[in-house]
Parts: structure tokens; sequence; C-alpha cells
């Protein structure tokens, strides 16, 4: 039976009810969604600094050249005054906390660290100041997108990949805006020419001309820090 009404005049269900049961689930979970997507859409007004986020490979090992050259990049954000956010993990996450830590501005930066939990990763790398912890990829890449004014990617794998195309797919449709994407590497702009041949030069154009101008490709470390260096002073100019 699912049909006795409670004090407040809604129906009660039965559990032996299955459908019925199925669709206060359902309804109650796309509710929960109404408000986690109403809390997202609070920002604070303004905020002292600006925040970069690191995406790149929890694999490469310290005194690499890739290694050696994201500290760079994250000590001269630090130095600009920047916070520096990563996913907390080793590896390129780690050369960016340890960056940003180098530098010696704990009055002007914060090393960040938004971590997942991973039976193979246990713990922030030690140099991430404050950290956060997510149970799945899906609430994490939002605090990302939440936290983020402007998105580095370095050399990674799989989950690189796809931190790169949820900031690019959010670009596209404008659910995010004035936000550099700086891509590092040969390997982006590798990715970005099969782009062009596979899903620009398609017979049916699967994306415009205009979405692959998001990404902005550089091939150092030396010229990823001059664009960052550019859009931190606009950034100041006008917040």
């Amino acid at each position: 039976m699912s049909d006795s009404s409670g004090e407040n005049g809604t129906k009660t269900v039965s559990l032996a009810d299955e459908e019925a049961v199925k669709q206060v689930l359902i309804k109650s979970v796309f509710g929960l969604w109404d408000v986690i997507h109403d809390l997202t859409r609070l920002r604070p007004s303004t905020h002292e600094r600006l925040r970069v986020t690191i995406f790149g490979s929890a694999r490469a090992m310290p005194g690499t050249f890739v290694y050696e050259e994201v500290k760079r990049i994250a000590a001269a954000l630090a130095e600009m005054g920047c916070d520096v956010i990563t996913g907390g993990g080793p590896g390129l996450m780690q050369a960016a906390n340890e960056g940003a830590v180098a530098a010696g501005a704990p009055q002007r930066s914060s090393s960040v660290g938004i971590r997942v939990d991973l039976p193979f990763e246990q713990e922030l790398n030690p140099f991430v100041g404050e950290g956060f912890e997510h149970k799945t990829f899906f609430s994490r890449l939002h605090h990302f997108v939440l936290a983020s004014d402007a998105f580095v990617v370095v050399p990674g794998g799989i989950g690189t990949v796809l931190e790169l195309t949820m900031v690019w797919q959010l670009l596209q449709v404008r659910h995010v805006s004035e936000t550099p994407l700086i891509l590092v590497g040969a390997m982006w702009t590798e990715l970005l020419e099969w782009a062009r041949r596979y899903l620009l030069g398609a017979q049916i154009p699967l994306v415009n001309p205009e979405d692959l101008d998001i990404p902005r490709c550089v091939a150092s470390a030396d010229e990823a820090i001059a664009v960052l260096r550019e859009f931190h002073e606009r950034w100041t100019t006008e917040k």
C-alpha cells in the first residue's frame, strides 16, 4: 500500500512498492542536484590573489626536466602573489606545490591541493599547505573550476586529459569565461593538430573553428610564465 497520508498531507510509500520507491529516489536525487547547483552559484565578491590550477602527471619523478620546469612555473606564480592549486598528489602536482613553497612567499601565496581518494595515492604531497579531499572525480573537478582563475596543463596521462577537456568544454559553452587555459608542451600541440584534422576537418565539422582557439599552446615554461604574467597584470588592474 502507498496511498496513506502523513501529517503534512503527502502520501507515504511502502518499501514493498518498488516502482513508487524508485520514483521517490529519482525525485530526491534530482532535488539534491538542484540544491548543489544553487549553492555553487555563490561566489565571493572579490579575492585577494589570482588562483592558478596546474594539472599534470602523477608519475614524473623529482629531478627530471619536466618536474623542474613545472617547479619553475609555480615558483614564478608564487612570486607574483598567485595561489597555486594542484591535485595534491605526487609527480608534477608535487612539483607545482614544491615550486610554490620554494618561492618563500607564504604571506602572498598559498600552495593548495585538491585530491581524490584513491587506493594508490594515500596522502597529500608534503608541499601542500591547504588540502581538500573528495570521494569522486566529479566533485573534485567541480571544485577545481570553482576555485580557479586560470588553468595550466603540463604533460600528463588520462586524468590530465580529463581535466583539460572538461575545462575546455566549459569554456566552449561559456559556463566558464575569461579564464585562460594554457597547454605546455609538444603533446598538447599535437592534440590540437589532431582536433583540427578530425574534428574541424571532417566532412561534417564537429566543432566550430573558434572552439580550437580556446586553449593556448606554448612550448616552454618561459612562454607559460610570460602568458601568466600578462594575465596577472590585467587581472590585478581590473579586480
